[in-house]
């Protein structure tokens, strides 16, 4: 961690624009540009202030770079970006893309992203991704020079392998089903959260009627109008107090959203081990098919009914050069098949080894970070159990000196 780019640039999301452009066909559309800086960190520990090096990217530059990143390390859980549209939300939020609140949670989302990668051992090292960060023009093409859309699995060969691997690895098979149940409990508990919004947001905003009614009474009341008039300011300030409330909620809820995302990144690295398996079992059974297919030339004895047994059958047996040749042919496809099938085991193993101990870096993180989100949401909502405490004890006082 040491040498982890995080340690030697500070990355920040600073700022997000609206803009207006054309895209690859040419139309007209709206999008949010934001703006990373970077500055070195030696130069500041050496009293000197580094200059601050900045560029404008927009969401489909990062989703470029993260899908780069999950096809080059597919044994890495990446991290991943921010919602594109907003989900999970109490019914008074926007869920416009283009909204200022949604765009400053998705800058904040954003930031966080790049802090994630330049902090991971392996992927701060990555060339494209300092590019990503340090110029402007040309990192597109470096991206696709890299030919990674190439090696990307289809869904449909990753479907495939997922139901005829014949041999999965248990610890794998588990994961997929722990991401599956993360992303489930996550799920519910925003939905829940949303729930639970929309009534506060309810309960707050009716507790203005107090305000209104108080000051409506305190008009006709001589010796309590100044009381219930301070009483009903009061509870004015209570009710207009949720707006900053919710919205300050709604950061917790994107740190539970990051681990939603984390469930599919989970998925993915199980999905590829997959394949790998997949590959192998196909390598290695077309390796015994062709042993098998060389030893029955080689005695003459057919052990399985096939369509060619019965050609020859029909039509005579080949001749002593006909089969010699057919053997040596097998023969040197058996020798490829073997340093095949070896070479598939050895980068299985190490796929499992890197793939285990990023998985198992994932989870003291996740622990870490998923306590101390929870954590600040019950301190969060304590806090204003103790502000809605303070404005009636505010009004009883009030009504006390009435």
């Amino acid at each position: 961690m040491e040498d982890c780019l995080a340690k030697k640039m500070e990355i920040t999301v600073s700022e997000a624009e609206k803009r207006t452009g054309r895209n690859a066909v040419n139309m007209q559309e709206t999008y949010t540009a934001y703006l990373i800086e970077t500055r070195a960190v030696e130069s500041q520990s050496e009293g000197q202030c580094a200059p601050v090096d900045s560029l404008w990217r927009r969401y489909s530059e990062f989703e470029l770079l993260r899908n780069y990143l999950s096809v080059t390390y597919p044994h890495i859980v990446v991290p991943p970006l921010p919602e594109k549209r907003a989900d999970f939300v109490w019914h008074k939020l926007s869920a416009d893309n283009m909204d200022p609140d949604f765009v400053e949670r998705r800058r904040i989302g954003l930031e966080n992203f790049l802090l994630r990668v330049a902090s991971h051992p392996v992927l701060c090292q990555d060339k494209i991704f300092y590019s990503f960060l340090t110029q402007e023009s040309g990192w597109k093409e470096m991206v696709n020079e890299t030919g990674f859309q190439l090696k990307a699995d289809s869904r449909l060969k990753a479907l495939n392998a997922t139901f005829r691997v014949k041999n999965p690895d248990k610890r794998f098979t588990e994961l997929k089903h722990y991401s599956d149940e993360l992303q489930s409990v996550i799920s519910h508990l925003l939905r829940v959260r949303a729930r639970v919004a929309d009534r506060l947001y309810g309960v707050y905003k009716v507790h203005g009627n107090y305000g209104r009614v108080f000051s409506e009474w305190s008009a006709i009341e001589k010796e309590m109008g100044d009381g219930l008039q301070s009483a009903g300011h009061h509870m004015d300030v209570y009710a207009a107090s949720i707006d900053d409330i919710l919205e300050e909620e709604e950061h917790y809820a994107d740190q539970l959203k990051e681990y939603l995302f984390y469930a599919e990144a989970l998925r993915a690295v199980c999905r590829k081990h997959e394949l790998m398996q997949y590959d192998l079992e196909m390598a290695a059974q077309d390796l015994t098919s062709k042993k098998q297919q060389c030893e029955e030339l080689a005695t003459g004895t057919v052990r399985t009914f096939s369509l060619k047994g019965m050609t020859s059958k029909l039509f005579g047996q080949e001749t002593p050069e006909q089969r010699e040749a057919k053997i040596k042919v097998l023969e040197e496809q058996i020798q490829e098949g073997e340093e095949q099938l070896k070479s598939k085991n050895l980068e299985g193993r190490d796929f499992v080894k890197s793939a285990w101990a990023d998985i198992e870096r994932f989870k003291e993180q996740k622990n870490h970070d998923l306590k101390e989100a929870l954590i600040s949401y019950a301190v969060m909502q304590i806090s204003m159990c103790k502000k809605g405490i303070q404005v009636w004890t505010n009004a009883k006082e009030c009504f006390s000196k009435m």
